[in-house]
């Protein structure tokens, strides 16, 4: 039998076994891959129901891994560091409730995120990491699995996310103290979630600071788009900059000294994240601080409870931010002495 949404065929999931045998998702998954853990009436129930509609596991994973309780934790950009305490605090939860995280690297591809779906009928759950999917496509996964979603918030789907509009103003006033009357903010992804929220911190602030803003588009989040975002920075410059993500923060540094000047003598940076690389820089970096760990933790927490049948909060986990003051700022010399190293006299 093939059940059809909205015209188009598509395979039957674990919730159309779920809703026909009056059992939870969970229940399912243990039922047809641990039955040792389900009482014998239920697992008879379940398997009568799974035949009957036409369910099949997934085949693209090795059998050993379709027995086993498994939760999947997609990343954007798995070099990024910043997913290194995310995946760590994501992997101690599972592992604290007998479950095994699969982590799948997106790679900044919205083609890759939406492969990821011929994987669903081999986990149970999914903990979505700052998705560039839209939400339509978010929707879709969950109605064939449980989703969280981190840094984002998506309809009424479970998310957990960090508070990047405020950590966005700490940085503006933080620059504003040190005397910087204008900034840049070098733009993530077009389709981040995070960014939009981040850029409007940015604004906010500013204007209620009088500070000046402009803005680099949306580049590539990693030490080469920083290192093009300088060179676009230098047509039109400003004393301080506020980059999308560390990594970018460190690109946009390393493309100011090829320009000639330093960090923070000439500009200030101040990036997001707050990851080790930051800290390894020279100068380091000052940075916007998430508690990266207790993010994985939260949200992989959370789908848990979602399988064991527990309620979880209707509204977004909102985590806090800081900021993580370093020697990449520091007080501004002024816009004239700026266009002075750069030989401009505009």
């Amino acid at each position: 039998m093939t059940h059809h949404d909205q015209g188009g065929e598509r395979p039957v999931t674990i919730y159309d076994v779920a809703r026909a045998a009056g059992v939870a998702p969970s229940t399912v998954s243990r039922a047809l891959a641990r039955p040792g853990r389900v009482s014998v009436a239920t697992v008879a129930r379940v398997r009568e129901v799974a035949q009957r509609l036409g369910y099949q596991r997934s085949p693209t994973l090795p059998e050993a891994l379709q027995q086993s309780q498994l939760l999947a934790m997609v990343v954007s950009d798995i070099r990024n560091p910043v997913f290194t305490d995310l995946v760590r605090g994501a992997d101690t939860a599972a592992e604290a409730a007998g479950y095994t995280l699969m982590v799948f690297d997106s790679r900044e591809s919205i083609v890759r995120e939406r492969a990821f779906e011929r994987y669903l009928t081999a986990v149970d759950g999914v903990v979505l990491t700052s998705p560039r999917l839209p939400a339509s496509g978010i929707r879709m996964l969950a109605k064939q699995r449980p989703v969280v979603v981190l840094n984002r918030i998506v309809g009424d789907l479970p998310c957990v996310l960090t508070d990047g509009a405020a950590g966005a103003r700490y940085a503006v006033e933080h620059l504003h103290e040190l005397g910087h009357t204008e900034l840049t903010y070098i733009a993530g992804p077009a389709a981040s979630w995070a960014d939009g929220m981040r850029w409007r911190g940015v604004q906010q602030s500013a204007v209620d600071l009088g500070v000046r803003t402009s803005r680099i588009s949306p580049a590539l989040p990693t030490v080469e788009g920083g290192y093009r975002a300088a060179e676009r920075w230098a047509a039109n410059p400003t004393t301080a900059v506020i980059a999308f993500n560390d990594v970018m923060a460190i690109g946009f540094i390393v493309g100011v000294r090829a320009l000639g000047l330093e960090v923070p003598r000439d500009v200030s940076v101040v990036g997001f994240d707050n990851s080790q690389l930051g800290t390894l820089t020279t100068p380091p970096l000052t940075s916007v601080a998430s508690p990266l760990r207790d993010q994985g933790t939260t949200a992989t927490n959370t789908l848990i409870a979602i399988l064991s049948g527990r309620s979880v909060a209707t509204e977004p986990v909102l985590l806090p931010t800081r900021l993580m003051p370093r020697e990449s700022t520091g007080r501004s010399a002024g816009a004239t002495a700026l266009r002075s190293a750069l030989g401009r006299s505009d």
